[in-house]
């Protein structure tokens, strides 16, 4: 193997946390295989979204998907922190990657490149339009043992305003859109000698984030009886503000308590994103922080879960059905005759 390749593999485990586990080394051997150092890094111009460009707007036709359960009862709703037992101090960074009808968002390579630099762990939720328009990058982080992918809808509709056919696209078509990339990445040469590590990466999504932070009952049973657990947060960056500095951020990250879901956007509208983990990452742990994933601080502690979905009080999203009002007949046409309904600062 090329000597440079050793090293990276070296590297990365290096940074893995101390509990990373066999499958999680094994996965960085994975992801050095099939990735330089380089290409793993990124270039700034990635992180601009184009506009005007519709070559992934199509929504996939859903074919059976990986076999699952609906959302037991317990678990139900919208969860937005965690309770953990006294003395664990654990929070989950979280980042999401909108993109819209009618453009390819943006990769904030800087923000990757944090997190793995500082061996951080971190749940991605991607939307099913920016994982078919970022391919390779969605493969980088489904290999990465650092991070968990999970479904942030199917292209950032408002599921509040669709019902039928319209609601269950845009579940499932994130959900399609996974497991097509897990399929084909399984084929890549550099996989070969290397199934068992690529076995570790799930071969469903399970995890939910809804479009605007806006949900209701429907779309919130849709959602658990898809086998998907909602996951909002409790503390917001504000990071899709171009106003919000490096400051402001890295002092909202600095609230954190032990248990929290922290919600910030790797799909360049994360304006001083990067920046501001540089400094509260280490600060987070100075305190004796320790990141995980979602999933990990769920299985550590009692989900705390709300009846509906809001950003920081019950209410505060009802303005994106106000936004689009004009729009609600066209959210119930069937899939392929709706267009994306946006409205400012997408979640």
């Amino acid at each position: 193997m090329d000597p440079m390749r050793v090293f990276a593999i070296l590297a990365m485990a290096w940074l893995l946390p101390q509990t990373a586990s066999a499958a999680d080394m094994d996965r960085s051997v994975l992801q050095a295989r099939c990735w330089s150092p380089a290409e793993l890094s990124g270039a700034p111009q990635e992180k601009k979204a184009l506009r005007g460009n519709r070559a992934f707007d199509t929504q996939p036709a859903i074919t059976p998907l990986t076999q699952f359960e609906p959302v037991r009862q317990s678990l139900r709703g919208a969860i937005r922190r965690v309770k953990l037992p006294p003395g664990k101090k654990l929070i989950a960074l979280t980042f999401d990657l909108c993109e819209l009808t009618g453009e390819v968002a943006g990769y904030d390579a800087a923000v990757f490149d944090t997190l793995r630099a500082t061996g951080v762990r971190a749940t991605i939720f991607a939307g099913g339009k920016w994982m078919r328009s970022h391919p390779e990058r969605t493969r980088q982080l489904m290999a990465d043992p650092l991070f968990e992918l999970a479904n942030h809808g199917d292209a950032h509709r408002n599921l509040r305003l669709l019902k039928g056919p319209a609601l269950a696209q845009e579940i499932n078509g994130a959900q399609q859109t996974y497991e097509t990339a897990r399929g084909t990445f399984a084929a890549d040469q550099c996989v070969r000698g290397q199934e068992e590590a690529f076995a570790s990466i799930p071969e469903r999504i399970s995890l939910f984030r809804f479009p605007f932070g806006a949900c209701n009952q429907p779309a919130l049973d849709a959602v658990n009886d898809a086998g998907l657990l909602a996951i909002q947060w409790d503390i917001s960056t504000g990071d899709p503000f171009r106003g919000q500095s490096a400051q402001a951020i890295t002092a909202a990250m600095l609230r954190a308590k032990p248990g929290a879901i922290i919600i910030a956007h790797g799909n360049g509208r994360g304006f001083h994103t990067a920046e501001a983990l540089s400094v509260a990452i280490p600060a987070l742990k100075a305190k004796g922080f320790k990141f995980v994933t979602v999933s990990e601080l769920l299985a550590q502690g009692t989900p705390e879960i709300s009846a509906t979905c809001y950003n920081a009080r019950p209410g505060d999203t009802d303005r994106y059905d106000t936004f689009f009002k004009p729009r609600l007949q066209k959210a119930a046409r069937p899939p392929a005759e709706t267009k994306n309904e946006r409205g400012p600062n997408p979640r």
